[in-house]
């Protein structure tokens, strides 16, 4: 039902993204998805790569501060309407989204998330038949 994701913290100044990205380029690492969050000192770069630990090695020694998740992850459909009847699941069984992405993947549409329970988010999933998606979909 999970799915390990990367936070790596960075100063918000220019090139610090890109000296991520090219640790991850370096080391041959497929990057699925991304999303950065910012404030005005720093940002959180999340991601979902195709070797996690291999990444968490590398930018620890490359003197990053890393650390991975386990968040959930649902194929959704491809329609307009799709990302709020699935969220208001959560939102109906009075669980709070801290933070949410979807990309495409193949044919495939994917929502991430994390939540403020995730037991109980699971239990969403289960009831409702929602279809997890895994790190080996992803490949």
């Amino acid at each position: 039902m999970t799915i390990r994701q990367l936070s790596v913290f960075i100063e918000n100044k220019t090139g610090y993204l890109n000296q991520v990205l090219a640790v991850l380029a370096k080391y041959n690492i497929n990057i699925v998805a991304l999303t950065v969050a910012d404030t005005s000192d720093y940002g959180i770069l999340r991601a979902i790569v195709s070797d996690p630990e291999k990444v968490l090695y590398v930018l620890r020694a490359e003197q990053f501060s890393v650390r991975i998740h386990d968040i959930l992850s649902l194929e959704m459909d491809s329609a307009p309407g799709s990302m709020s009847l699935l969220l208001d699941l959560f939102t109906s069984a009075d669980i709070c989204i801290e933070y949410v992405y979807a990309f495409s993947f193949g044919s495939k549409s994917i929502l991430m998330l994390r939540t403020d329970n995730r037991e109980k988010s699971i239990e969403v999933i289960l009831r409702n038949q929602l279809k997890s998606i895994s790190e080996d979909d992803l490949k």
